[in-house]
């Protein structure tokens, strides 16, 4: 349910041994000749691949083992079934039967809130090479951990746990699709597939009241449009931070209206290197006057970023907010109410609740299917938009 983000292999050439004749072969000689071999691999499934689980590597909860201490014969035990996994770098992973695979939670529970625990294993290199030295093969092994931060790109997860307050006493989950606290969660354990033929696109805002309807337009896209990747992770910036790499920034208008200067400057940076800024003006608050409202950002854009809004009416026929992937003739409707739309290079307004549609199960009027699905239609052409206009700035930027 998850989509993370993989960044390509690096563009470092690869080094061969130079073969000859009487060319003396020692261990080193040897080694740079399979070390060259592992990085061609590595480089062809990064590059056409992504990490995740293969097949196996099951996660069950378990009675401690009969050799286990006293202090800690507890409902913290699980067992992890046989199985392969491929890391980012293309490291095989594999947990094979005869070895030990029970594994104990030692996370202490918050004192308030909640905390996650995940359950991640990584491919580990294979150590003391010289004490091996008399064997004629070595084995490459894995390693079982626990965080309470999201896994590292080089961990695959293999399931995550919700802590809260109280006596630890994992479970199995009742309901997989929608565990509770203190049950195995396998909701975002990733399977090993093939790189999506176009970038993922990431999105950011200002916000926590956006990150629900934000996460139902990411999720829609792989079943909508799958030649594009949505990252599910919308994360929440500050805009006197340096913005994180993303496509797009998810901004209230009404935020827009009161912004200073050093916020200003932080989009400016964004935009010119390629990034998109997504405005709304909600209608839910009566007492706004959106006229105003809407002028005032024209009028912002137009002296800070000096450049004039269109309106969707005076975009070019063949532009991909009206085209791509999704033909769009006129703006959708939300709720019976046309949307209406306005751009200027890399900033998107919008006035009307196209945002509260892409999560119209939050709503106290339950939309129409048609209204939610022409809303996740449109949004995708945004993030498309979005990517493209990030992708094209970066071929002028890297050259």
């Amino acid at each position: 349910m998850v989509n993370s983000f993989y960044s390509s292999p690096s563009p470092i050439p690869l080094e061969r041994l130079n073969v000859y004749d009487s060319l003396m072969m020692n261990a080193q000689r040897w080694k740079v000749a399979h070390y060259y071999h592992r990085q061609r691999q590595n480089l062809h499934y990064q590059s056409l691949n992504e990490p995740g689980i293969v097949c196996g590597l099951g996660v069950r909860v378990i009675e401690p083992p009969s050799e286990a201490a006293a202090r800690f014969r507890d409902k913290r035990w699980l067992e992890i079934s046989p199985g392969i996994a491929i890391d980012v770098e293309g490291n095989p992973i594999i947990v094979d039967p005869k070895t030990d695979r029970t594994f104990r939670i030692a996370t202490s529970p918050p004192m308030t809130g909640s905390l996650t625990v995940y359950l991640v294993v990584s491919y580990v290199e294979p150590q003391d090479l010289e004490k091996a030295a008399k064997s004629d093969t070595i084995r490459e092994w894995f390693r079982l951990d626990e965080k309470t931060s999201p896994p590292a790109e080089h961990e695959v997860e293999l399931c995550r746990i919700k802590l809260e307050p109280g006596t630890v006493e994992l479970q199995n989950p009742v309901e997989v699709l929608l565990p509770d606290t203190n049950e195995l969660d396998f909701r975002y354990r990733r399977q090993a597939k093939a790189r999506p033929a176009k970038a993922v696109v990431r999105v950011v805002t200002t916000v926590n009241a956006a990150y629900d309807n934000m996460k139902y337009l990411m999720q829609s896209v792989a079943s909508l449009y799958p030649a594009l990747q949505g990252d599910t992770e919308i994360r929440q910036v500050y805009l006197y931070e340096k913005l994180p790499e993303c496509e797009l920034v998810y901004l209230p208008a009404l935020q827009v209206l009161n912004i200073d200067a050093k916020e200003l400057k932080t989009l400016e940076n964004y935009l010119q290197i390629g990034g998109v800024v997504f405005i709304e003006i909600s209608h839910k608050d009566d007492d706004i006057n959106y006229d105003i409202l809407r002028e005032g950002i024209e009028e912002l854009v137009q002296t800070t970023f000096k450049t004039e809004m269109q309106s969707f009416s005076e975009l070019n026929r063949n532009h991909p907010l009206r085209t791509t992937p999704f033909l769009f003739g006129k703006l959708p409707q939300i709720d019976s109410k046309v949307i209406q739309l306005w751009n200027a290079g890399g900033i998107i307004l919008v006035e009307g609740d196209l945002s509260e549609a892409w999560g119209g199960l939050n709503q106290d009027k339950a939309l129409e299917r048609n209204d939610v699905r022409t809303a996740h239609e449109f949004g995708i052409n945004i993030l498309d938009f979005a990517r493209q206009r990030r992708q094209m700035t970066d071929y002028i930027l890297q050259g």
